[in-house]
């Protein structure tokens, strides 16, 4: 392909599809107390889990933009005459700032998209990219796919305490410490590139009812794909993922899958997840 495709290790691809379309992956960091571990290669998401569970110091890191402008060069050095760099909202991570910086010292050019989505949200979008890119599209054409998947796409999201959105600066003390005396169980979802509050739920059962009320509100009667994300919460996502199978009208592909250790370090263990994305 003259395009070549490249995001970071938070879209969560499955590993088939990223050797089908030749995506480079660029991996974000976890930091458990001094020691600095690349996401999917050094530290799984249950290790993540654990840690956070035994209360270590847990925190991210973007890449460095040595590591972005390293792929730039691969990428030019495998044939491509341009490169589409997909990544995860600017709000969450500094990723989007590295991948510019290193684009600007890049041999060929580099189009640098901040998809305001994460996980399989941004996976989508990576995914619409890559197969525009596979049948001879031009950059701005995969741009363009990637921007219209996201546009549709929606990320809904359970977790059972807001405590570790909160350690991570991902939402305010003021409004975690709240939902803790509340004992309320949240919904959030993604909504211009930041995680904001949905609705607030009395139990971990009605919360996960709801999510999946939610879900098969946004996929309605189009053609979805769907992807069911969790952290150390394996059964619930299994048979949150059977139901919405029965009763999604126009299922696309679903699929089911932890989290990987950066999504994880923010939203703790027993996060539940929906990405329903129109075709």
């Amino acid at each position: 392909m003259s395009v070549a495709i490249l995001t970071d290790s938070t879209a969560y691809l499955p590993a088939e599809a990223v050797i089908r379309y030749g995506i480079s992956v660029v991996p974000l960091s976890v930091v458990i107390g001094d020691e600095v571990l690349a996401e999917g290669t050094e530290i799984s998401p249950g290790d993540v889990a654990a840690a956070l569970l035994r209360k270590a110091r847990v925190t991210t890191s973007r890449p460095n933009p040595d590591a972005f402008a390293a792929a730039y060069r691969t990428a030019a050095e495998a044939g491509a005459t341009e490169v589409v760099s997909l990544h995860l909202s600017a709000e969450f991570s500094g990723t989007y700032e590295a991948a510019l910086l290193a684009a600007e010292e890049a041999p060929l050019p580099v189009r640098v998209v901040d998809t305001r989505m994460v996980a399989m949200a941004l996976g989508y979008c990576v995914l619409a990219a890559a197969e525009v890119a596979r049948s001879g599209g031009t950059a701005d054409q995969a741009v363009a796919a990637a921007q219209a998947r996201a546009k549709g796409t929606a990320g809904l999201f359970y977790v059972d305490t807001l405590e570790y959105l909160r350690r991570g600066g991902r939402i305010g003390a003021a409004r975690a410490m709240l939902g803790s005396a509340l004992a309320v169980k949240p919904l959030l979802h993604l909504a211009d590139g930041r995680i904001q509050p949905l609705e607030k739920v009395r139990t971990a059962g009605r919360a996960i009812a709801r999510l999946e009320e939610l879900a098969l509100a946004h996929a309605g009667v189009a053609e979805v794909d769907l992807a069911v994300h969790h952290l150390a919460a394996a059964e619930r996502a299994e048979a949150l993922a059977e139901r919405l199978r029965e009763q999604v009208p126009n299922l696309g592909e679903l699929q089911v899958s932890e989290v990987g250790a950066v999504i994880g370090a923010h939203a703790g263990p027993g996060l539940l997840a929906v990405v329903v994305s129109p075709r």
